[in-house]
């Protein structure tokens, strides 16, 4: 979730390269199950998270693809109050609108901040009109599958289908007979970036640039390019560019008689630069014809973008690449197999597992060259260099489900990590094709790589990991992952002095990232670390109140900030204390150490009691990361662990629904569909770089895990539930379990 969320209340195998290292045994393994031949892509709705401010879109998109073909209907006055320039909005597409403007290909799923939504192609028929309000369209018939999208244009009754491969879309116009126009809006997007380059290369393409960045209004230094190519499948009769240029105020604009006027270049086989730019391709057709369009992309370059739509889709109808894009997507939802449970539940949890493997996504061109950080400098990578690493949301679950589930990627996010760390001195926190966005709080990234690692996936340099987990825990100077360092050293806390906002919560949020490089420095010999971190991590104890019986700031001298309202924070309200947030939303993510805040606050039953109360009084957000492992809290109450199999089950019920408002809030680069991944199979990872779980019945009667033989040991793992005494036994690759939690290890490994 996302600094700015605040704002959604205020107003209501596998398909590309899986890599280890060079050379390394398991490079390029691609696993395989037994169950391929059944259709799982059936289950899943691209529409589901696409309202509520869910910010999911409908449109094409291959797994872990750079390249996304969305409809766009977020500008415009006819789609008010959702409307990108008159609010906060980070997506293309919302459900509940009606007036499209085109498909963009580049996009973001399921952020709270807006960027990229850029390269936007739209059909029309008639005269050339190149004003997005003039010339979108409501639509029709709109329908969406794994990798596919499509309606109808009303306006011009166009056919419209959408596909993708990992770094090109692929569009298929289907137009009367008449004038007919296709039109590459660069001016219109997402961003809060602005300049773009255009150029007709021929009447089959044409290529170019738009400029992006500032995510979350932040770092606009760091603006970076997308370069595209655009080739059609029929030659255009005419072809041309456009520019509408700023108008001019002064005592100049009065000489210039096309002042802010629409400039239009037929014929133009030159670089157009500009703002509002764009091109056009013009046909007449004599019958009904249609028009095929692929759109290569890349960060790198535009040579690049057109050696990816060479590699990618050259020579391949529209039907090829879609046939291509649902098998790797069914190859990898075939990983889960599940049995038992309504179809919604199948929906549901379907489509939440495609959500996972959207983000993060391929930044490396087909070459396997990638932009370095902040310089843009190219650089090469062997493997996949992944990016959109939204770590404050995902170092909670979805890193563990792909530890689980897609062990081969996971290791390549890690290498990914730490060329990140190569480039830039620094792991990532929140980065984005090759920028620091620096978005949110705490050091997140040790926590993944600790908890990959403990989980045996170590294909990767694990020294070289653990000292750049140690650099952002101990360098007090320019720390660009822990601001406040000093004052968390020496008194253990941040103060409501050393920053204006969040100072428990980020307190928190290094204490989880020292477990888990004490969890590291155990498992690799280093004793002396093990015991210092080990200690730094339980610091958020010295902000315990009695009082309220809930975590409290401190000012400076180490007295409580007063006065003091807990409750202060709902609602994504900022507040001193806590990061979207208030204190009993935040008090129990100490999961590293719950026995020990068990023992603050007095005992089991008063542990209980405070917890019960989070939930009865409402205090509970499913919408945000926080709070969010609260529920399976209960399995460390003897006599009332099943409090947490009900609860989770009314939460999936209330939150998780099969229609476009089933997701609590932003999806957050998948970690809200994570959580219901993890969930509806009946295990959950409370407890970040700690390699167990949370067991409970699961949503289904069996579900199996094909496991990767390259890295564990099992070939699948079943968890299956059966009635008995009137209530869920639950068995573990067939055999009764009685615990509450179970390890990684007894999982994945042979009994």
């Amino acid at each position: 979730m996302l600094r700015f969320k605040l704002l959604k209340n205020l107003i209501l195998v596998l398909f590309i390269t899986l890599t280890a290292c060079k050379n390394d045994p398991k490079k390029d393994v691609e696993q395989k199950t037994e169950n391929t031949s059944k259709d799982f892509t059936q289950f899943v709705n691209p529409f589901i998270g696409t309202s509520n401010f869910g910010t999911t879109n409908p449109g094409s998109v291959a797994v872990r693809g750079m390249a996304n073909v969305s409809p766009f209907n977020v500008a415009g006055p006819q789609n008010l109050p959702l409307e990108k320039d008159s609010r906060w909005l980070s997506t293309p597409y919302v459900h509940e609108n009606t007036f499209l403007t085109g498909f963009s290909h580049v996009n973001l799923s399921g952020v709270g901040c807006p960027d990229l939504g850029v390269i936007l192609a739209m059909p029309t028929t008639g005269n050339l009109e190149t004003n997005h309000l003039n010339y979108g369209s409501t639509y029709s018939k709109e329908s969406a599958s794994v990798g596919y999208y499509t309606n109808t244009l009303d306006k011009y009754n166009i056919k419209v289908e959408t596909t993708a491969t990992t770094r090109v879309g692929v569009s298929k116009y289907h137009f009367p007979a008449g004038n007919a126009n296709i039109l590459l809006n660069l001016g219109l997007g997402l961003t809060n970036e602005e300049g773009a380059m255009v150029k007709v290369v021929s009447p089959y393409e044409i290529e170019g640039m738009r400029s992006v960045g500032s995510f979350c209004y932040y770092k606009p230094e760091e603006a970076y390019p997308i370069y595209f190519v655009a080739r059609f499948s029929k030659p255009a009769d005419t072809f041309g560019v456009w520019k509408t240029p700023r108008s001019y105020d002064g005592v100049e604009g009065k000489w210039m008689g096309y002042n802010g006027k629409n400039r239009l270049k037929e014929n133009y086989t030159k670089e157009v630069v500009g703002d509002s730019i764009g091109a056009y391709m013009r046909y007449n057709f004599k019958t009904p014809t249609v028009v095929e369009m692929k759109v290569g992309v890349s960060y790198v370059s535009i040579e690049n973008a057109r050696e990816n739509l060479e590699k990618e889709t050259a020579n391949k109808t529209f039907d090829a690449v879609l046939a291509n894009t649902k098998n790797d997507w069914n190859q990898h939802l075939s990983r889960i197999e599940i049995e038992g449970g309504t179809k919604d539940d199948k929906t549901i949890f379907y489509t939440a597992l495609y959500h996972t493997l959207i983000h993060p996504n391929t930044l490396n061109d087909s070459n396997g060259e990638y932009p370095k950080m902040r310089t843009r400098e190219t650089l090469k990578t062997d493997g996949t260099r992944y990016t959109t690493f939204s770590f404050w949301d995902t170092y909670r679950n979805l890193h563990q489900l792909m530890s689980l589930v897609y062990p081969e990627q996971q290791s390549n996010m890690i290498k990914s990590m730490l060329q990140i760390y190569d480039e830039s001195g620094w792991l990532p926190k929140w980065e984005l094709n090759a920028t620091e966005t620096t978005t949110m709080v705490g050091d997140p990234a040790g926590i993944i790589i600790a908890d990959t690692y403990l989980k045996g996936i170590t294909d990767f340099n694990i020294e070289k990991a653990y000292e750049a987990m140690k650099k952002s825990a101990t360098q007090i100077e320019n720390n660009a992952l822990r601001p406040g360092l000093k004052d968390y050293i020496e008194k253990g806390y941040l103060t409501t002095n050393t920053t204006h906002s969040g100072s428990v919560s980020t307190t928190q949020e290094y204490n989880i990232s020292d477990f888990a490089i004490a969890q590291l420095a155990k498992a690799l010999g280093k004793q002396e670390d093990y015991k210092l971190f080990s200690k730094r991590a339980l610091s958020y104890r010295k902000l315990y109140n009695d009082e309220f019986k809930l975590l409290r700031p401190k000012n400076e001298d180490g007295s409580w900030l007063t006065p003091y309202n807990p409750e202060h924070g709902a609602n994504f309200v900022e507040n001193v204390g806590f990061i979207e947030g208030n204190a009993w939303q935040y008090t129990f993510m100490v999961s590293h150490d719950t026995k020990g805040l068990i023992n603050l606050m007095g005992g089991e039953h008063k542990f209980a009691t405070q917890l019960e109360n989070v939930f009865t009084k409402k205090h509970f957000d499913m919408a945000n990361e926080p709070d969010i492992g609260y529920p399976y809290l209960f399995k460390y109450i003897k006599g009332q662990e099943y409090k947490t199999d009900a609860l989770v089950q009314e939460l999936l019920n209330t939150y998780f629904k099969n229609t476009p408002d089933g997701l609590p809030g932003n999806d957050d680069t998948g970690t809200m569909s994570a959580w219901a991944v993890f969930s509806m199979m009946g295990i959950y990872p409370v407890t970040p770089s700690e390699p167990s779980y949370v067991i409970f019945p699961s949503t289904f009667d069996k579900v199996t895990i094909h496991l990767n033989n390259m890295y564990y040991q099992n070939s699948k793992l079943i968890l299956s539930k059966e009635q008995s005494r009137g209530r869920n036994q639950v068995f573990v690759n067939g055999n009764t379990y009685n615990h509450h939690f179970i390890s990684h290890d007894k999982l994945t490994k042979s009994n």
